[in-house]
């Protein structure tokens, strides 16, 4: 008898997801219109419930979150702005209350009340208070000690230390340069040096690291990637290949994976879609096509998406839509950021699937009582359905020449009543919170 040829375990896990992931499509698609039609609307009542039932109050199987709980307000305040909805006055007045609680009086926020400051809840709790957004929110953020805590957490080789005596890595440099960049404190002292720590880190594949040496990671290549937008060195970078390895970890779910040869992650359909769509717009501010990522540049028109039942008579689909007038932003640190129309002077096809990732998401990830989840078989979290919202906005509003310029109904799997609301892709919060933020904290320089 024939020995069969041994498979590995990851080889195996690979066909168990697949084997789940196109049972789940093969059924959408010999559903009729109304299954379809259901199946993938987002739900928002759903989505909601979940949200705000977990930010009132969360069970004992959450006590491992203890050192995060600023992380938790942040994954369930976001998810509900990209809903297009805030919360309450006393959610959100417990919300700033409690987040004060956690900033320490040398500066930064701790996990909890009386926690050691960290680069990471630092970046949750200051994104938390811009998308609650107003004078209160800001105001409570002590923007003199944040300063002096990231100059401490600022180490000799260029990186930053998550906190004191911590590691040193790409994760804590984007969450110092993100604080930096929106509460307005970038100084030459913060960017010294970082960008050649976040160069020593992309690796040979193209995509970044964590540290020197290490292998390639959705999370470290969004966090690398960001960090030198904001700090006007991403040139620095080699693009055609970070591009080449980003759009290669769609795979054939059409969800992404975090590495290569891993299974596809809801969770990044933010962490890779989010690059696809800046190293897009900035190929198309120097006017150069990417090199090396044929394969899923031929993605995404129109032809190719008629299976998705978008409308080929959209109403919406005019070219006032590209009529916006060009200007650019500053970040309100004297860095450009480039989020605006330096990008793009009018629709591009994304270089990512944008409708088959939605279908991924909207099918796979999404759970019917509300809330998201890495893929099927696995339970519902709030860090999940964060990224999963925040990836489809970006899926979204990947055609859009601007991020806060509407798609067309098209590119939105499941029409309209699905429109997530875009964010800004260096900070992942909505872009009118953002630019509310940016507002005041230059007002406050």
């Amino acid at each position: 008898m024939e020995e069969l040829p041994s498979i590995t375990v990851s080889q195996r896990e690979q066909f168990l997801v697949e084997n789940d992931v196109f049972g789940m499509y093969s059924y959408f698609d010999t559903s009729d219109i109304a299954t379809q039609k259901f199946m993938v609307e987002i739900q928002r009542d759903k989505q909601l419930d979940y949200l705000m039932n977990g930010l009132r109050q969360l069970g004992p199987s959450f006590s491992s979150l203890d050192a995060n709980r600023p992380w938790v307000c942040y994954w369930i305040i976001h998810s509900i702005a990209l809903l297009g909805e805030s919360v309450d006055d006393d959610l959100e007045n417990n919300t700033i209350d409690f987040l004060g609680r956690c900033q320490g009086s040398d500066g930064g926020y701790g996990g909890g009340p009386g926690q050691l400051p960290h680069l990471a809840t630092s970046y949750a709790a200051v994104n938390t208070l811009v998308t609650l957004g107003g004078e209160k929110a800001f105001s409570s953020i002590n923007r003199e000690q944040m300063a002096c805590f990231l100059r401490r957490m600022k180490d000799t080789n260029g990186g930053f230390r998550m906190h004191n005596m911590g590691e040193i890595d790409v994760r804590a440099c984007y969450t110092a340069i993100s604080i930096a960049s929106i509460l307005n404190i970038v100084d030459d002292q913060l960017t010294r040096g970082l960008g050649d720590y976040i160069l020593s880190c992309q690796t040979y594949e193209g995509g970044i690291g964590g540290e020197p040496g290490s292998e390639a990671h959705g999370g470290y290549t969004y966090c690398g990637l960001a960090t030198m937008i904001l700090i006007n060195e991403v040139d620095r970078l080699n693009l055609d290949s970070l591009m080449n390895w980003v759009v290669h970890r769609q795979g054939v779910e059409m969800g992404f994976q975090g590495r290569t040869n891993k299974l596809v992650d809801g969770c990044y359909t933010f962490w890779q879609a989010a690059p696809c769509v800046l190293l897009q717009r900035f190929f198309s501010s120097q006017d150069l096509a990417p090199h090396g990522s044929s394969s899923h540049m031929s993605q995404g028109t129109d032809e190719d998406h008629e299976e998705h039942g978008h409308d080929e008579d959209d109403p919406e689909d005019s070219d006032e839509d590209d009529s916006d007038e060009d200007s650019d932003e500053d970040s309100g640190n004297g860095h450009q950021v480039h989020h605006t129309s330096t990008y793009m002077d009018r629709r591009i096809q994304p270089v990512f699937d944008s409708l088959g990732l939605q279908r991924y998401v909207l099918l796979c990830s999404k759970v019917a009582d509300g809330g998201f989840r890495d893929k099927l078989r696995k339970p519902r979290d709030f860090y999940h359905t964060c990224y999963c919202l925040s990836g489809l906005s970006v899926a979204q509003h990947a055609w859009s020449k601007h991020e806060d310029t509407p798609p067309l109904t098209r590119h939105i799997l499941g029409g309209y009543a699905n429109h997530l609301e875009p964010v800004h892709l260096l900070h992942n919060v909505v872009m009118d919170r953002y630019n509310e933020a940016i507002e005041f904290f230059h007002r406050a320089a």
